[in-house]
């Protein structure tokens, strides 16, 4: 007669052996028959049925119930169990003293050809109750980031269409300055060299007071931005609009130079004045305005005071000076398309701008007569005007007028240092 190796050894000695590691398992390990009945649990797997003090016999759907899980995830274990020979439930809620924690149930069908009382079920509840308090405090966290992204990509949104509002009430320079902290609140002033610019529109009183409004809006609207156009293009700050009139300076934020900065105003002056002549035909024959569109311009170079001027409730970032009053002055009294400009600014273009004496003014506010003279062209200018390197301090201002050819000018400069350390020490 042959033996089997299961009649030679004892049964529980097999079962004590085999169950071993899970006995001293943290987890709550169980091994049941094929029937799903239990044979042996561990002391974790007790310690979850306080109210049951002898398991063997009792079936494991009747313990899940006991757990508190629904029929339906009773019948998903069995049904899985069954179909797939292993089943693995992540996430099941139980009650443990008065506290609920995630378990994950592993289940699958063991053979054994040796013994076959150890063909059977094992598996086993593993508590997850801290992974998943974690994963959800990272969600947490995860969901509040996303939600303040949210909110600052719309505050962002909001921000940058305030900015593009605000950006068509200022200048492009003045608006770079704002947002690049160079324009400072408060009490922020400066002397600077400037070319400054006043354009209006003739009998546009008149004009106004005999057209629709929405018409009116239309006719000023289209002019302001042809005239900001070309003001942009040529470099000029754009002041303020008053009605139909426009101010314009070059020379702050950023300067060229006093040449250049001139230059560049007389260039954009003649090129409004072209740009009026086609607009003018246009009123005439297809708005109704039989007049057109003639625009006087008077423009004036000299220091100038630029800061913050306003009060506490608003301040409006301009230009104060004598330079000012003249080219509004000038403007006044300018012929219909044509273009003033004060000594001082011929002078500087002497060699650029081709221009003729127009008359000596007693203007308001200054106690002589003021020599005028008006712009006809611009001459000997490159196809592109050259920007200059300038420096502006408090001490010292410099203007380099051919920035190509940098080591000439260093060591022009360099000259210079030595020319004027020898003045200054002796």
């Amino acid at each position: 007669m042959t033996l089997k190796l299961q009649d030679m050894l004892q049964y529980e000695a097999v079962f004590d052996v085999s169950f071993f590691n899970f006995e001293n398992s943290i987890t709550a390990a169980y091994f049941a028959d094929r029937d799903l009945n239990i044979v042996r649990a561990n002391k974790n797997f007790k310690a979850l049925f306080p109210n049951i003090e002898k398991f063997e016999g009792l079936n494991m759907l009747f313990l899940l119930d006991k757990l508190g899980l629904s029929q339906e995830r009773i019948d998903e274990f069995s049904n899985t169990l069954t179909k797939e020979t292993r089943v693995q439930i992540p996430d099941l809620k139980i009650t443990v003293q008065s506290k609920v924690k995630t378990y994950s149930l592993l289940s699958t069908y063991t053979k054994n050809s040796s013994f076959s009382y150890l063909n059977g079920v094992q598996g086993q509840l593993i508590d997850r109750t801290s992974e998943y308090e974690l994963h959800a405090q990272n969600q947490k966290l995860l969901d509040q980031n996303k939600e303040s992204n949210a909110l600052l990509t719309e505050k962002s949104e909001k921000l940058e269409t305030i900015a593009n509002r605000l950006a068509k009430y200022l200048s492009p320079q003045v608006y770079q300055s704002i947002f690049s902290d160079k324009i400072i609140d408060g009490q922020t002033y400066k002397r600077k060299n400037l070319t400054v610019f006043f354009s209006d529109i003739a009998s546009f009183t008149d004009l106004s007071d005999t057209l629709e409004p929405e018409r009116l809006a239309e006719l000023i609207n289209t002019y302001l931005s042809d005239m900001t156009e070309i003001a942009i293009s040529n470099g000029g700050t754009i002041d303020k609009f008053i009605g139909d009139a426009i101010m314009v300076f070059f020379g702050d934020p950023e300067s060229s130079g006093e040449e250049m900065d001139a230059l560049r105003c007389l260039k954009m002056a003649f090129e409004m004045q072209e740009k009026i002549k086609s607009i003018s035909r246009v009123w005439a024959s297809k708005k109704g305005i039989p007049g057109g569109l003639n625009v006087r311009m008077g423009i004036a170079s000299g220091y100038c005071t630029v800061g913050n001027f306003g009060s506490n409730q608003r301040l409006d970032y301009t230009a104060l000076g004598s330079p000012v009053n003249m080219a509004a002055r000038l403007e006044t009294i300018c012929p219909l398309g044509e273009v003033l400009m004060t000594q001082a600014t011929a002078n500087i273009l002497s060699d650029k701008v081709k221009s003729e004496f127009f008359d000596d003014f007693n203007i308001k506010g200054f106690s002589k007569p003021v020599p005028v003279y008006k712009g006809i062209r611009l001459e000997n200018i490159d196809a592109e005007l050259e920007t200059g390197l300038v420096h502006q301090s408090d001490s010292l201002e410099l203007y380099i007028k051919k920035s190509s050819d940098i080591a000439d000018v260093i060591r022009e400069l360099r000259a210079l240092e030595q020319e004027f350390s020898k003045k200054l020490s002796g």
